[in-house]
Protein backbone atom coordinates (compact mmCIF):
# COMPACT_ATOMS: atom_id res chain seq x y z
CA UNK A 1 0.00 0.00 0.00
CA UNK A 2 1.54 3.34 -0.92
CA UNK A 3 -0.04 6.66 0.10
CA UNK A 4 0.39 10.19 -2.10
CA UNK A 5 -0.53 13.63 -0.72
CA UNK A 6 -2.59 14.52 -4.10
CA UNK A 7 -4.32 17.97 -4.46
CA UNK A 8 -6.89 19.50 -7.38
CA UNK A 9 -6.80 23.08 -8.74
CA UNK A 10 -9.26 24.06 -5.92
CA UNK A 11 -6.37 23.96 -3.85
CA UNK A 12 -7.98 21.13 -1.69
CA UNK A 13 -5.13 18.78 -0.14
CA UNK A 14 -5.70 14.75 0.14
CA UNK A 15 -4.12 11.53 0.90
CA UNK A 16 -4.81 8.82 -1.79
CA UNK A 17 -4.21 5.31 -0.89
CA UNK A 18 -2.78 2.87 -3.83
CA UNK A 19 -1.84 -0.81 -4.29
CA UNK A 20 1.26 0.25 -5.45
CA UNK A 21 2.81 3.24 -8.06
CA UNK A 22 2.22 1.71 -10.86
CA UNK A 23 -1.97 1.49 -9.51
CA UNK A 24 -1.35 5.21 -9.22
CA UNK A 25 0.12 6.00 -12.48
CA UNK A 26 -2.93 3.85 -14.49
CA UNK A 27 -5.57 5.75 -12.28
CA UNK A 28 -4.04 8.98 -12.80
CA UNK A 29 -4.09 8.62 -16.82
CA UNK A 30 -6.94 7.15 -17.38
CA UNK A 31 -8.32 9.67 -15.55
CA UNK A 32 -9.83 7.98 -12.68
CA UNK A 33 -9.37 10.13 -10.09
CA UNK A 34 -11.21 13.02 -8.34
CA UNK A 35 -11.41 15.47 -5.15
CA UNK A 36 -13.27 13.88 -2.62
CA UNK A 37 -14.23 17.64 -1.66
CA UNK A 38 -15.46 19.21 -4.59
CA UNK A 39 -15.34 16.79 -7.27
CA UNK A 40 -12.43 18.01 -9.63
CA UNK A 41 -11.17 15.29 -11.87
CA UNK A 42 -7.51 17.75 -12.24
CA UNK A 43 -5.57 15.86 -10.04
CA UNK A 44 -1.82 16.61 -9.25
CA UNK A 45 0.90 14.60 -7.02
CA UNK A 46 1.68 17.07 -4.09
CA UNK A 47 5.42 16.99 -2.45
CA UNK A 48 5.41 15.50 0.85
CA UNK A 49 6.73 14.89 4.07
CA UNK A 50 8.24 11.10 5.52
CA UNK A 51 7.40 10.45 8.77
CA UNK A 52 10.08 10.86 11.54
CA UNK A 53 9.23 9.36 14.49
CA UNK A 54 10.84 12.00 17.06
CA UNK A 55 9.86 10.33 20.44
CA UNK A 56 8.00 13.21 21.28
CA UNK A 57 4.26 13.27 22.53
CA UNK A 58 1.54 14.84 21.35
CA UNK A 59 0.90 18.53 23.13
CA UNK A 60 -2.62 18.84 24.70
CA UNK A 61 -4.49 20.68 22.45
CA UNK A 62 -2.37 20.61 19.05
CA UNK A 63 -5.09 17.37 17.92
CA UNK A 64 -4.24 17.55 14.07
CA UNK A 65 -7.53 17.98 12.22
CA UNK A 66 -8.59 15.41 10.93
CA UNK A 67 -10.21 14.81 7.48
CA UNK A 68 -12.96 13.10 5.83
CA UNK A 69 -11.72 10.21 3.91
CA UNK A 70 -13.21 7.67 1.69
CA UNK A 71 -10.82 4.49 2.03
CA UNK A 72 -12.05 1.16 1.77
CA UNK A 73 -15.08 2.13 -0.58
CA UNK A 74 -15.57 0.33 -3.77
CA UNK A 75 -16.32 2.16 -6.41
CA UNK A 76 -19.42 0.07 -7.13
CA UNK A 77 -20.58 1.10 -3.33
CA UNK A 78 -19.88 5.01 -3.92
CA UNK A 79 -21.14 5.11 -7.42
CA UNK A 80 -24.79 4.40 -6.26
CA UNK A 81 -24.45 7.12 -3.24
CA UNK A 82 -23.76 9.60 -5.51
CA UNK A 83 -26.57 8.34 -7.85
CA UNK A 84 -28.89 8.11 -4.90
CA UNK A 85 -27.99 12.03 -3.58
CA UNK A 86 -28.07 12.77 -7.16
CA UNK A 87 -31.96 11.92 -7.04
CA UNK A 88 -32.79 12.61 -3.98
CA UNK A 89 -31.26 16.13 -3.75
CA UNK A 90 -31.72 19.52 -5.02
CA UNK A 91 -28.71 21.01 -6.54
CA UNK A 92 -28.70 24.70 -5.47
CA UNK A 93 -25.09 25.04 -6.19
CA UNK A 94 -22.55 27.71 -4.78
CA UNK A 95 -26.03 29.05 -2.50
CA UNK A 96 -25.67 25.96 -0.63
CA UNK A 97 -24.22 27.64 2.51
CA UNK A 98 -27.21 30.35 2.15
CA UNK A 99 -29.96 27.95 1.68
CA UNK A 100 -28.59 25.70 3.87
CA UNK A 101 -29.34 28.42 6.62
CA UNK A 102 -32.65 29.18 5.28
CA UNK A 103 -33.85 25.67 6.05
CA UNK A 104 -32.22 25.40 9.09
CA UNK A 105 -33.64 28.36 10.43
CA UNK A 106 -37.10 28.03 8.85
CA UNK A 107 -37.08 30.36 6.31
CA UNK A 108 -37.72 28.27 3.43
CA UNK A 109 -39.06 24.96 3.11
CA UNK A 110 -37.78 22.01 4.82
CA UNK A 111 -35.45 19.88 0.75
CA UNK A 112 -32.57 18.07 0.64
CA UNK A 113 -30.29 20.08 -0.81
CA UNK A 114 -26.83 19.67 -1.99
CA UNK A 115 -24.05 22.42 -4.06
CA UNK A 116 -20.58 23.51 -2.65
CA UNK A 117 -19.37 25.08 -0.17
CA UNK A 118 -15.73 26.23 0.59
CA UNK A 119 -14.29 24.43 4.17
CA UNK A 120 -14.38 27.62 5.82
CA UNK A 121 -18.39 27.79 5.21
CA UNK A 122 -18.69 24.33 5.87
CA UNK A 123 -17.30 25.11 8.81
CA UNK A 124 -19.05 27.85 10.15
CA UNK A 125 -22.07 25.94 9.42
CA UNK A 126 -21.22 23.07 11.53
CA UNK A 127 -20.87 25.91 14.31
CA UNK A 128 -24.11 27.16 14.03
CA UNK A 129 -25.63 23.39 14.31
CA UNK A 130 -26.26 22.71 10.76
CA UNK A 131 -25.61 18.82 9.76
CA UNK A 132 -23.49 18.96 6.26
CA UNK A 133 -21.23 16.15 4.38
CA UNK A 134 -18.35 16.26 2.00
CA UNK A 135 -18.94 13.89 -0.55
CA UNK A 136 -17.05 13.07 -3.62
CA UNK A 137 -19.37 13.46 -6.82
CA UNK A 138 -16.81 13.35 -9.63
CA UNK A 139 -16.89 16.49 -12.05
CA UNK A 140 -18.55 14.68 -15.25
CA UNK A 141 -21.57 13.78 -12.85
CA UNK A 142 -21.84 17.57 -11.59
CA UNK A 143 -24.11 18.55 -14.02
CA UNK A 144 -26.64 15.66 -13.81
CA UNK A 145 -30.08 16.46 -12.27
CA UNK A 146 -32.24 13.93 -12.45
Amino acid sequence: MIVYDLGCENKHRFEGWFASSEDFERQFKEQLLSCPLCGNGRIVRLPHAPYVNTGAKETPGTAPETPEHYANFGAEVLSKLIDHVIATTEDVGPAFPEEARKIHYGETAERQIRGTASRREIGALREEGIEVAALPIPAHRLGKTH
